[in-house]
């Protein structure tokens, strides 16, 4: 059943980056017992290499399974530009996932084409709130397809 009930306001990107920063430190300090849900969704933390500073950036993200696949969304809220974890995964695809206590490595890549289209179709039902987003930017919207390690 589609979720239609959600939280309508959408911070501003700066608060995006305080709020992600609240929500993480949280979320490690209780082993994701605290920020594993929030507004009905699954959040994973997802750990990234930034492609300028070459440091670990952490971000909490709502993660979907959809058509078997494992999906997080760069829509920043419908904000005009991606989200700055959209370039690390760019530059270094190798990334960490925190889904409550459980812990892996694996490999970030964007959905391209037909696959984008068929898991946007199966997202925005479920989850109409990012037809929304889709409508506050000129941006296609990246989905990210987080899988086991390449190698």
């Amino acid at each position: 059943m589609p979720q239609t009930c959600y939280i309508r306001w959408i911070p501003a990107p700066q608060n995006i980056k305080r709020i992600g920063k609240i929500h993480t430190w949280l979320y490690l300090k209780t082993n994701g017992i605290i920020g594993r849900r929030l507004d009905g969704m699954d959040v994973l933390l997802l750990t990234t290499v930034g492609h300028k500073s070459g440091e670990s950036r952490q971000i909490p993200l709502p993660y979907f399974s959809l058509s078997g696949r494992t999906v997080v969304v760069a829509s920043f809220g419908g904000n005009p530009k991606d989200p700055a974890w959209i370039a690390n995964i760019k530059k270094q695809p190798e990334v960490k996932v925190q889904a409550g206590a459980k812990r892996w490595d694996a490999t970030a890549r964007i959905a391209e084409g037909a696959e984008r289209a068929e898991v946007w179709a199966e997202l925005i039902y479920e989850f109409p709130r990012y037809a929304n987003y889709q409508t506050l930017t000129e941006r296609l919207i990246p989905l990210v397809l987080i899988e086991p390690p390449m190698g």
